[in-house]
């Protein structure tokens, strides 16, 4: 599956919204009958358009109350060195997101931590201390305007090269 067309678009966006969609509610949103909805559905699981399935958990509710946006540079960033940073960074499960960036820094980190005091423990004690690292700064959220949410799709594509239902 390389093209989408708009009964697929309309299947992410509708999956995005609500994970938990029966087939059956599914293929009526989108105007389709059930089976051919199922078997889109799949396609798009196969194809990696869908990765899985989740719930959306309140931090807050669980007693995560710190977000902290970490700006790590590391002392190099290149080779065996760098490979061995990113694979301690992806066992922490504090770290809920980890991206290369620009600019100052090799890597901006998401953190949740119950309280300051539980995060900077965790600063201290592991996030300095991971191999490779030269420095680290941190930025808190002060409150959440928008958290990641659905990702923003197309209204339509061209017919060109559109798939059949």
């Amino acid at each position: 599956m390389e093209t989408l067309d708009k009964f697929d678009l309309a299947i992410l966006n509708e999956l995005q919204q609500n994970g938990r969609l029966t087939n059956a509610e599914l293929a009526s949103r989108v105007g389709l009958s059930a089976a051919p909805c199922w078997r889109r559905v799949r396609a798009l699981e196969e194809s990696g358009f869908i990765r899985g399935y989740r719930a959306e958990i309140d931090r807050h509710k669980i007693g995560l109350d710190v977000l902290a946006f970490v700006r790590l540079d590391a002392a190099q960033n290149s080779g065996e060195l760098l490979g061995k940073l990113e694979e301690a960074i992806r066992r922490l499960p504090e770290v809920t997101s980890c991206h290369y960036i620009s600019g100052t820094g090799t890597f901006e980190l998401q953190v949740v931590s119950r309280d300051l005091n539980t995060f900077s423990q965790f600063a201290r004690d592991v996030l300095i201390n991971l191999p490779n690292v030269k420095d680290l700064q941190t930025s808190f959220s002060l409150g959440e305007v928008k958290a990641a949410g659905a990702l923003p799709l197309p209204k339509a594509l061209p017919s060109a090269g559109a798939r059949k239902t």
